[in-house]
């Protein structure tokens, strides 16, 4: 459903909200309540994640949370995508984290000094942070050094889609020559192996921090005590120890930021420095659907769409030399410092399949694998973020098995886009039971559904809206 179709006037838990006319009693409270929780969550200037665990702007979430905007408040889509950009840096790179200087370092680690290694600025507020773009944007909030898999040129294309009116004609053309400067950043900058597939430099670029696809090449970085010594810990202060990467973990990943930071958040010459390299399909299968986007933008705005459309299939091809393992039927991440792929099936390498261009073959395998008892299709529970199969699979973990609605809604678009019906709508509706049962949380034990993380998180109530307004599109 369009966002010009019919509605009828609601009165939601904060504000009025307008629900699709198509939705039941029960469907139009879900609406209200996923609507809810984006208006909570808005600022003012940007829409946080999630009050509790995530007090600043994360990049891939505001993404995801366009896509949710555009069916109810389309100008705070596009408030909340500017407001990352003018934060992206002059290479290119559009930052992880963008800091709100209103939060004080005690309310997140790590914050703004942590990534600028600077001491935190008067009052526990922050210090310098990373750089905003120098195409015309005014400097902007501080920021982390690191990305996050890039999709949001998705987004704005969704909202372009929802709310195709003047002003999202001009907010595109705004973003345009941005979308286009983080992709040429990732396709350059990040080809550290040398055949057109981007390296991430640390887990958390690839949205999925604490996935087995890291573990092997996470093992080759020394569990340094000493940095949980010298920096606190906060997530496990608001979520169950149980439910977040271990300590050891969380070293590793201080280490490798410090490693990159102090580097100066510097490209070249990585491989000879840098201890985490690693070359993920979901990540760059975000990528190539980002390239998909962007033709149809540059078509609006009257930019040419040829390298876009190129460079599209080009990712398509190199992900499957490189990243394709026939004996898995799967996507592998793979360690660019040893060429080693991960041998852990985990839901990124099912990512491709947002790619329209991806092979028949690899296409029946990775639907091979999403009805396999590993993944599963199940109209009572979405694809579990790790085998199930795996002797290391944890139902509580993070990334290492439950089940992320993001994830799930980009699989239910790459099946659509391979008109696997049948299964993608099997998807949507365990999701919306999921969203029905438990509620709008960060993500959801794989058996029971139970809702696990940050309560009231932004992009589990936005890719809500977009599954309850557009069932089959």
């Amino acid at each position: 459903m369009s966002h010009a179709a019919k509605h009828v006037r609601a009165t939601g838990p904060s504000e009025p909200v307008d629900v699709p006319e198509h939705l039941d009693a029960a469907d139009a409270e879900t609406w209200r309540g996923a609507a809810a929780i984006l208006a909570a969550n808005w600022t003012g200037t940007h829409t946080v994640p999630s009050r509790t665990l995530y007090p600043h702007q994360w990049s891939w979430d505001a993404g995801f949370i366009s896509i949710g905007l555009a069916h109810v408040a389309p100008d705070r889509a596009w408030r909340d995508l500017r407001s990352l950009f003018a934060a992206q840096w002059p290479d290119g790179r559009v930052p992880h984290i963008v800091f709100d200087p209103g939060v004080t370092e005690r309310d997140y680690f790590p914050g703004p000094s942590f990534w600028s290694g600077g001491p935190p600025g008067p009052d526990g507020g922050p210090g310098h942070g990373g750089g905003a773009a120098g195409n015309g944007v005014e400097p902007a909030r501080p920021t982390s050094g690191i990305v996050q898999p890039p999709v949001h040129a998705l987004g704005a294309w969704q909202v372009y889609r929802h709310a195709p009116d003047e002003r999202a004609v001009a907010e595109l053309r705004w973003l345009y020559p941005r979308l286009v400067a983080q992709q040429e950043y990732l396709a350059t900058a990040r080809d550290v192996g040398g055949a057109g597939v981007a390296a991430i430099v640390h887990p958390w670029e690839s949205g999925l921090d604490n996935s087995p696809a890291w573990d092997e090449a996470l093992a080759a970085v020394p569990v340094a005590v000493e940095v949980l010594r010298r920096y606190a810990r906060r997530d496990n202060q608001v979520v169950s120890s149980d439910h977040r990467p271990t300590d050891d973990d969380y070293a590793r990943y201080l280490s490798v930021a410090l490693s990159y930071r102090e580097g100066g958040y510097q490209d070249a010459a990585l491989a000879a420095r840098h201890p985490f390299l690693v070359e993920c399909p979901g990540f760059n299968a975000l990528r190539g659907a980002a390239e998909l986007a962007l033709v149809r933008i540059a078509e609006l705005v009257g930019a040419d769409p040829a390298l876009h459309r190129d460079r599209g299939a080009a990712i398509t091809r190199r992900l499957v030399e490189r990243l394709f393992v026939p004996e898995t039927g799967m996507f592998h991440a793979l360690d660019v410092r040893t060429g080693r792929h991960s041998p852990a099936r985990c839901v990124n390498g099912l990512l491709p399949l947002v790619l329209p261009e991806l092979p028949a073959g690899q296409v029946a395998s990775l639907v091979a694998e999403l009805e396999s008892a590993r993944f599963g299709v199940d109209p009572r529970m979405p694809v579990p973020s790790y085998d199930r199969s795996a002797v290391d699979f944890d139902p509580f973990r993070y990334w290492r098995g439950p089940v992320w609605f993001n994830i799930n809604w980009l699989l239910r678009a790459g099946l659509r886009t391979h008109r696997r019906d049948d299964l993608a709508d099997t998807l949507r509706r365990g999701l919306l039971d999921l969203a029905r049962r438990s509620g709008y949380y960060e993500y959801f034990h794989p058996d029971s559904g139970a809702g696990i993380g940050s309560p009231a998180f932004s992009w589990t109530a936005a890719l809500t809206l977009d599954l309850l307004a557009d069932p089959v599109g």
